[in-house]
């Protein structure tokens, strides 16, 4: 599923192709499970459009357009951005070589530029969600969620005090997208290992030195995740992420921790007990 660092690759991507010019043709997929409104709307709505700015919050993104509304976007399970002459964004639940087919299969919106570029939304799975706001940010689904895990990271002290306010797991409470936008599952995983805290721990049992911790591992994964374009063989070869997907009973962190895979807040869960706390 794609987690922050993919969605702020494609936000970078999409900045490229589409800041500056103007929307000069719309396609859509006569799909109401992705497109929340009728594709004549969204023809209506974006067309003779232009981009002024791409923006993300967590797993959204948006085109911000020179006149209302604009036009969010959530990739679900499988959603990508897709441009021409450009290979699509690897994710681990995609099967097989990328076609070189143009347009992709599954597009659901497909923009075309006054300068000759495209931009497509595809999605296999029809998990992911097209939608205009006003607004994004003051509107649902992305008003309701918490700070953003990568650019709004509070300071150590208020970020500790959140924490202790909260009951449930750790792992829980990083997937709750109310407390941190963009944590997925992998990342959850990942930051706990790092900052070695026992995945069950109730979060408000943390303390100030645990939670400062967890803050920097946090800021640090998903800094150096975003600066590999979200390309996983860049992450380091110490990262659990290259040791949890196969559910080997016998598999060992790079230090050579046992690696446990355990059921935590409905998500399957990979951590190192001897190493986690």
């Amino acid at each position: 599923m794609p987690e922050l660092p993919e969605v702020e690759t494609a936000r970078r991507l999409a900045a490229r192709v589409a800041v500056g010019r103007r929307i000069v043709e719309v396609w859509c997929a006569a799909d109401p499970i992705v497109l929340e409104s009728a594709p004549s709307r969204f023809r209506a709505a974006l067309r003779g459009r232009r981009v002024l700015a791409v923006r993300r919050h967590g797993k959204h993104l948006w085109l911000e357009l020179d006149r209302r509304p604009w036009l969010l976007m959530h990739f679900g399970m499988t959603g990508r951005l897709h441009v021409p002459r450009r290979p699509p964004l690897r994710l681990r639940s995609t099967r097989g070589a990328p076609s070189d087919a143009w347009p992709p299969r599954f597009a659901r919106l497909h923009l075309h530029f006054d300068d000759g570029g495209e931009l497509v939304m595809a999605d296999a799975r029809r998990l992911g969600r097209i939608r205009l706001r006003h607004d994004p940010r003051a509107e649902p689904p992305v008003a309701g969620l918490g700070f953003d895990a990568l650019r709004e990271l509070p300071p150590p002290a208020r970020f500790h005090e959140l924490l202790r306010e909260r009951t449930a797991p750790m792992k829980a409470l990083l997937l709750d997208q109310s407390f941190a936008a963009g944590v997925g599952n992998w990342i959850a995983d990942e930051v706990l290992y790092q900052a070695a805290i026992d995945p069950r721990r109730p979060a408000r049992t943390l303390s100030a030195a645990e939670s400062a911790r967890l803050r920097a591992r946090l800021r640090a994964v998903l800094t150096l995740a975003v600066d590999a374009a979200a390309d996983s063989d860049r992450y380091p070869r110490s990262w659990l992420f290259h040791r949890r997907w196969d559910h080997d009973p016998l598999a060992r962190t790079a230090r050579g921790e046992r690696i446990r895979w355990e059921t935590i807040a409905g998500r399957t869960t990979a951590w190192a007990p001897s190493a986690q706390r």
